[in-house]
């Protein structure tokens, strides 16, 4: 039996994998798949789902610009909002039936003679297709630091982005290791039913004030009368959080005056100098992800919520056991630890030219050309790959450029089924060469320990621009930069 070739299969159904489907079906790009691995669309958005669960960026930017989010309620959206957002985008580009749930891809591998990929997946189905686009995300794979004693807790244990809905945290005393984006939105939530929250802080976070806006009944129905009126909102948000950017680069006036907002709003709820001293950062603005949250400062005054920074030496059986040898009990366990940032591909194998795989590729140093194309990978793509993370805008932003890039290539490809693209080494290496030099002079590479770093100090997460140059580089396909003479 012939298996048939899609032109295109997509891994994953969040905003990369949706978006990326969406961008195809405007294309006219008719002939893909999208695998999930889970029972329906989400992505972060299905996962996350623990008490205060919203974007901190604003609703009206992290949308797509074909199909803004006009109904929201909020600027800045919780969990069932974005989720449904995304179940709306499917629903609106016919994509449900292109979805096929519960398909878990554990490898693809290249087969050069016929300059296809080969897709297998946990539960034995084969797919062949011309091109793949891996949106697997940055954020989803949850990390549990491997603490002595771990295993030997009494109490219950889970992560954040594995929310146990079915615990109930009434009068209980609750640990949350962690105090970072999640963090700072459950414990709010959690403190106000918990006996006793105690928030375990590595290190302290840069956090501005959301002032979160409730849209009325009248500003929706005028978004939705008039997208114009949105469009407007939108693009000035976009250019405000554009001009931020400048807060990342190190020793720049930008970047003292972000310290200053931030210590300011963090000094106008924390008056015992003690807390405050705990509570201020101790490394350049920027150097890790700044957060944004209203709840979480006026949390920690409460009577019932504790915040400790003594290293945590062990887990113990009844809870956990800090450097100063204080003994703190817990019933429950919460790990707001983040995720494996540096893991893209999860636990799928991606075999590329010669039986190399990506693990092989990458080692601890992963890289993209333009975050989307690796060498030796041919009609491989990712979305929301290496350095194309933001800490100053909406990361929709990046996707959707990035999306409109790849549907240049599938058409291309649809020519001649003997079209290959493969980015050519010197490109790949002068585009990462170029991109981590500009690094040096952020913020990201600072000296602090961050999600957005390698154990080296490279930055292998975020992008080191803005999103308007990042546009400019990927509006069109230079088929040079695959070897392929026009």
């Amino acid at each position: 039996m012939t298996t048939h070739t899609y032109d295109a299969i997509i891994i994953g159904s969040g905003y990369g994998g949706l978006g990326q489907g969406a961008q195809f079906v405007q294309d006219g790009i008719e002939d893909f798949l999208i695998l999930e691995k889970a029972d329906e669309v989400g992505g972060v958005w299905r996962e996350n789902t623990y008490p205060g669960a919203a974007c901190d960026t604003q609703a009206v930017i992290y949308c797509y610009s074909y199909f803004l989010n006009l109904e929201v309620t909020r600027m800045y959206a919780g969990q069932k909002e974005l989720q449904g957002y995304l179940k709306d985008l499917a629903t609106k580009f016919n994509l449900n039936e292109r979805i096929r749930f519960n398909k878990h891809v554990t490898e693809t591998r290249w087969n050069q003679d016929a300059a296809v990929w080969e897709i297998s997946t946990a539960t034995g189905e084969h797919y062949t297709a011309r091109t793949i686009v891996a949106a697997w995300g940055q954020l989803s794979e949850p990390n549990i630091p491997d603490f002595p004693g771990t295993g030997s807790f009494k109490g219950e244990t889970f992560h954040s982005a594995h929310w146990r809905h079915d615990i109930d945290l009434t009068g209980k005393r609750v640990a949350s290791i962690g105090n970072a984006a999640s963090a700072v939105q459950y414990v709010p939530e959690i403190a106000k039913v918990a006996g006793k929250v105690t928030v375990f802080q590595r290190s302290a976070n840069y956090i501005l004030p959301r002032d979160q806006h409730i849209f009325t009944a009248e500003e929706t129905k005028e978004f939705v009368e008039n997208p114009d009126s949105y469009r407007a909102i939108r693009q000035d948000i976009h250019d405000m959080r554009e001009a931020g950017f400048e807060r990342t680069r190190r020793g720049t006036e930008a970047s003292q005056e972000g310290m200053a907002l931030a210590r300011e709003f963090m000094e106008s709820h924390i008056t015992d100098p003690v807390l405050r001293e705990k509570l201020t950062p101790n490394y350049d603005y920027g150097c890790k992800r700044i957060l944004r949250t209203d709840e979480f400062y006026p949390a920690l005054n409460r009577d019932n919520v504790e915040l400790v920074t003594e290293g945590i030496s062990e887990i113990t059986p009844t809870g956990i056991r800090t450097t100063d040898g204080t003994e703190h009990e817990f019933d429950v366990i919460i790990y707001a630890t983040g995720f494996k940032s540096q893991a893209f591909q999860g636990d799928t194998k991606i075999i590329g030219v010669d039986g190399v795989t990506l693990d092989e590729r990458w080692g601890n140093a992963p890289e993209a050309y333009l975050g989307l194309a690796v060498d030796g990978f041919p009609n491989f793509f990712i979305m929301y790959g290496p350095n194309t993370n933001l800490n100053h805008n909406s990361v929709v932003s990046m996707l959707e450029p990035g999306q409109q890039y790849v549907s240049q290539a599938v058409h291309y490809l649809q020519q001649d089924p003997k079209n290959v693209l493969n980015v050519q080494t010197p490109v790949i290496r002068a585009f990462n060469d170029k991109l981590q030099a500009e690094l040096e002079g952020s913020a990201f590479s600072s000296d602090c320990s961050s999600w957005y770093k390698n154990d080296e100090g490279r930055v292998i997460n975020n992008w080191s621009g803005t999103v308007e140059e990042y546009r400019a580089l990927t509006k069109e396909l230079n088929l040079a930069d695959y070897g392929v003479k026009a």
